[in-house]
């Protein structure tokens, strides 16, 4: 069963969640909520401290090194 609800927000945001919704290929504002929700609530990745250990050495290893310039260029080469 679906329940419809109604939400009030500032036109500020609407017409930003317009745009975004708009430019991402989402037919409605509606539609990117639902999806926003559902990334949040279910698909959300988890991380193990584990992970987030190395992650901090990764860091610490290519500031060491001097590995990056700018935050552009690490997400370049991220990107690669």
């Amino acid at each position: 069963m679906n329940e419809q609800i109604n939400l009030r927000l500032p036109d500020k945001m609407v017409n930003s969640a317009r745009k975004y919704a708009k430019k991402h290929g989402f037919s409605t504002v509606q539609e990117f909520i639902k999806e926003l929700l559902r990334e949040t609530l279910f698909e959300k990745p988890s991380i193990t401290k584990k992970e987030l250990i190395l992650v901090k050495k990764l860091i610490e290893a290519a500031e060491k090194e001097d590995l990056y310039g700018t935050e552009k260029e690490l997400f370049s080469k991220l990107k690669r």
